[in-house]
């Protein structure tokens, strides 16, 4: 859902806008934003797959031997 203030810019005036925020913060600052940025999303993930990894970790503790003690002997 798209506020109803941008359906109104023009494809030349996000162009302009970003030509605008360009000039403010120059290419430098804005390079760096990025690389955070990336760094962040990227530790995201790592923290999303390390807490799945934690979940099934702990599940699979969680599971009990159900083999019967007289097949146990066997083996």
């Amino acid at each position: 859902m798209t506020p109803a203030f941008l359906t109104n810019i023009p494809p030349m005036g996000y162009l302009i806008i970003a030509l605008v925020v360009l000039v403010l913060f120059g290419r430098g600052k804005i390079s760096a934003m990025m690389g955070e940025m990336g760094k962040g999303i990227t530790a995201f993930k790592k923290g999303v797959s390390d807490g799945q990894q934690e979940i099934e970790d702990a599940a699979s503790e969680g599971a009990k031997d159900v083999t019967p003690d007289a097949e146990k002997d066997k083996s």
